[in-house]
């Protein structure tokens, strides 16, 4: 008799079965969470592996060749990701953004760009579908992830010096061949493209204005360089707040050389803070994630790639959709996509999270971080 082998990365992460109500109204667009917060984003991951081994998302001593990714059969399919992403477009999502690990990794990911193109808000509007990605395979996958669909692309890049930059990938990738995924990205109308920068205190600081420079002289308006402090993600990257270069920081460097105006945000819940440059060289954001959490806006739900819910980046719990997807009714019949779209709704009602705000107020759980979900995993 043989024996059924369960992946321990199934397990990695807690997860609950939703609850399908037996009778619950039809989605009406405008669900809100305890805190009004409403429901407008929705971040896939799509595989939880990555070419990079950056040390604050995937340090090479955690993530070595002895790691345990998930086995393909426990990823969700690009069919049931599309139902998920229907349903989750009923209760208000107006945006999906594709994340990994490097979501470019996974094979034939322009057939999924090309069916979320296909859905439309309950009011027959297209969807804002972007995606995140390291840039490695952005050169050769630019044109194709434009036709099937991608409307823009973030792309994350910590340092424009080819030697600091290999140092932190950790896996000797040149940073000429991301800056040609750029260029073929905007090429192909990717635009506006963003590009992201985590900015570690004493590792690749002195990157921010040569970056700056290159961006303004090399890209143009058409790219929005964005500075991310350097976040308490996970247990696995050896978080500490000295390595935290506040945006204020960041800001007072970047005004040594460049004349910045304040920009209003641009929608609801947007997490950068907005500047642009006073001569119309385009604008540059700052992402507070750990010194002015943005918690009260947060409008976002990420779907992990085996199809488990997380309401917040710093969760440690999740819902398990994908037993939804490829469970069944009492009856045998499976699961519909209004059931589905109904066992959604008293999950985002009954939210309530605000890590970031409670971290910043020194109120957070002690002992949380061990259980709290990987970048990797989850994505940004």
């Amino acid at each position: 008799m043989g024996e059924t082998i369960v992946a321990l990365a199934d397990l990695r992460y807690a997860a609950v079965v939703p609850q399908v109500p037996a009778l619950a109204p039809a989605p009406t667009g405008l669900l809100a969470d305890r805190l009004g917060r409403p429901l407008r984003d929705l971040r896939i991951s799509v595989t939880d592996k990555c070419n990079f081994r950056c040390s604050y998302c995937m340090p090479k001593e955690v993530f070595d060749r002895n790691y345990k990714f998930l086995p393909h059969s426990s990823l969700l399919s690009f069919e049931e990701i599309t139902r998920v992403a229907r349903a989750f477009v009923a209760h208000g999502v107006v945006k999906l953004r594709l994340t990994g690990g490097e979501p470019l990794l996974r094979k034939d990911v322009e057939r999924l760009i090309a069916q979320l193109a296909a859905l439309r808000t309950p009011d027959g509007q297209a969807l804002d579908i972007t995606l995140t990605t390291n840039g490695s395979l952005l050169e050769r996958k630019a044109a194709a992830l434009r036709d099937a669909g991608l409307k823009r692309v973030t792309v994350s890049l910590d340092a424009l010096d080819d030697a600091i930059f290999r140092r932190m990938n950790d896996v000797d990738f040149p940073v000429a061949d991301v800056l040609a995924g750029i260029g073929a990205a905007l090429r192909a109308g990717l635009a506006p493209l963003k590009i992201n920068m985590v900015v570690k205190r004493g590792t690749n600081d002195e990157q921010i204005l040569p970056l700056a420079r290159h961006v303004r002289e090399h890209f143009g308006p058409e790219v929005v360089l964005r500075f991310i402090e350097y976040m308490d993600v996970g247990a696995s990257n050896g978080w500490c707040m000295d390595e935290v270069l506040p945006s204020s920081e960041v800001l007072a460097r970047l005004r040594t050389a460049f004349a910045l105006e304040p920009l209003a945000a641009a929608a609801a819940g947007e997490t950068a803070q907005r500047w642009r440059y006073a001569d119309g060289g385009g604008e540059v954001g700052l992402i507070s994630s750990v010194t002015q959490a943005f918690c009260r806006d947060c409008n976002r739900a990420r779907l992990s790639t085996e199809g488990k819910l997380f309401l917040c980046l710093f969760a440690h719990q999740g819902h398990d959709l994908r037993a939804l997807l490829r469970g069944a009714q009492p009856d045998g019949q499976p699961w519909s996509d209004a059931q589905l779209a109904a066992a959604l709704g008293p999950i985002w009602a009954g939210r309530d999270d605000r890590y970031s705000e409670l971290r910043g107020a020194q109120q957070a759980p002690s002992g949380s971080a061990e259980r709290r979900i990987e970048m990797h995993y989850i994505g940004g």
